[in-house]
């Protein structure tokens, strides 16, 4: 649209005042912000940011009810663990392992790759997967996490969470936005949109990946049809941390701050012409990334920690790590952002599943116990809820070649009736189990728990009643558990 001649007037003359023609304007705009970094903010794709809302509507007029979690740590393990193999201990399917799976466990049910009516297949009988009764609260946990099984009565398990969908991005999708394909907002951008940041300086969703990304993509912290001011920014371990965030040679601050006040004047004045919500958060990123240079490589520097913090997490400066990561989360929450979500990827063990675990196990197993010994040292634990989560659980029926006794090359399938997930702090109750799954650990005996009716759970330990977190959207009121969920109160404290 073109601008109104008034319009054109004002913007001319604050040009002037700048010392810039339209022509160095734009040149200038190409250096300062870094020409991808531009075009990445132009197209609702760059850094998002709280900007100029620092709070979201709820902080506006206060949230439906008082809070026991101000931020959020969400861990996704991606591809899903084996639950049965880690946190929900069946020593009855050990017993039976080898055997034909019951009829009712495959006639009729869909699964992802097993086609024909497979074995059974338990735990091996070795002192690595034994489980062990953890603390005074007695959880058992498998001895692949001994570090876990250190914090036992700081955490709260579910083990009977279930999903509608059997496929990784779909499921991945559900559980993360209420909805299985892409458009929809993730739980942590409506978090964003509803409660907005405490720290002006950095984002109020921020987001850490270790291995390739999820095959949901970054729909998985994507703001959907919400205002792109709210979707989760990427941190990267290893060079700038945010893509683009340093100024280009020759470039310094003073001339990256001229560069952000021009442009924002000319979208003020195309704001104030149109009125596009859109043009507003594109004035909140230009000023979020010019106050991220200062307040991001500060965050980012884990080297400036205690040499006891990095044993603790078993952290490596430099490199990309899932124990970096979890140590970038405490500070990130640390400085008030709101919600941190961590993806590690490696988890999808359709074969080997004794070979493969271990290893990915030891990689997480540390640094988390290392994050709730952490926060629970410094007295954040009770104002940050800990998530471990993943898209579905794993089959008790082997798939593939069932090596007898030792399964050495047999693997799990997707199973989304029943599997684990567990929280701690923010409000949940301490060395707890929610939900009882059948012997076979197939599926939900008592207490079963919807993906829906967790994200509302999680949605009111912040403050906020999952029905009225709302945004109107193609005609109708949307929110994040659709028209579904309902509070689990069996695990709050």
């Amino acid at each position: 649209m073109k601008p109104s001649p008034r319009a054109e007037a004002d913007f001319r003359a604050r040009a002037a005042a700048a010392n810039l023609t339209r022509r160095q304007l734009f040149q200038n705009v190409g250096m300062g912000v870094g020409g991808a970094a531009l075009a990445s903010l132009l197209a609702d794709d760059g850094l998002a940011a709280t900007g100029t809302e620092s709070a979201g509507p709820l902080s506006k007029r206060g949230l439906h009810h008082k809070p026991r979690a101000k931020n959020v740590i969400y861990i996704h393990l991606v591809g899903a663990p084996s639950h049965l193999d880690l946190f929900d201990h069946k020593p009855e399917l050990a017993k039976r392992n080898g055997e034909l799976c019951p009829e009712h466990m495959f006639e009729g049910k869909r699964l992802a790759f097993i086609r024909s009516r497979p074995q059974l297949m338990g735990t091996p009988d070795d002192d690595r997967f034994a489980f062990q009764r953890c603390g005074q609260s007695g959880i058992e946990i498998s001895n692949l996490m001994p570090n876990l099984q250190t914090v036992a009565d700081d955490l709260c398990f579910v083990r009977t969470l279930h999903t509608d969908q059997f496929n990784h991005a779909p499921a991945q999708m559900f559980l993360l936005t209420g909805f299985n394909r892409f458009g929809r907002p993730s739980i942590g951008s409506w978090v964003n949109y509803g409660i907005g940041s405490a720290n002006e300086n950095l984002p109020g969703f921020v987001v850490l990946v270790t291995g390739q990304v999820l095959g949901a993509g970054n729909s998985a912290w994507g703001s959907g049809f919400l205002p792109t001011i709210h979707q989760g920014i990427e941190f990267r371990s290893q060079g700038d941390p945010v893509l683009f965030l340093s100024n280009p040679n020759g470039i310094d601050p003073r001339g990256r701050r001229e560069v952000v006040d021009t442009v924002n004047a000319l979208n003020q004045i195309q704001y104030a012409d149109v009125r596009d919500p859109e043009i507003a958060t594109r004035i909140g990123q230009y000023e979020m990334a010019y106050r991220m240079q200062t307040s991001v490589p500060e965050l980012m520097d884990i080297e400036s920690e205690p040499e006891a913090i990095h044993e603790m997490y078993g952290t490596e400066p430099g490199k990309t790590s899932f124990a970096n990561n979890c140590l970038l989360a405490r500070r990130l929450v640390e400085r008030g952002v709101r919600f941190v979500q961590l993806f590690d990827q490696g988890w999808d063990h359709h074969g080997n599943v004794f070979g493969a675990l271990p290893k990915k196990a030891k990689e997480v197993d540390q640094p988390v116990a290392a994050l709730i010994k952490d926060l629970k040292m410094r007295g954040l634990l009770d104002d940050t809820l800990v998530v471990w989560s993943a898209e579905f659980g794993r089959t008790p029926m082997a798939q593939g070649q069932n090596g007898g006794g030792e399964m050495t090359k047999a693997g799990r399938d997707h199973h989304k009736e029943a599997f684990t997930v567990w929280l701690a702090g923010g409000g949940v109750k301490k060395g707890h189990v929610h939900g009882l799954t059948d012997e076979l650990g197939y599926g939900i005996v008592e207490d079963g728990v919807h993906v829906h009716d967790l994200n509302a759970t999680i949605l009111h330990l912040l403050g906020i009643d999952h029905e009225r977190l709302t945004f109107r959207y193609q005609g109708r009121q949307f929110r994040l558990t659709d028209i579904h969920g309902e509070l689990v109160e069996g695990i709050l404290a």
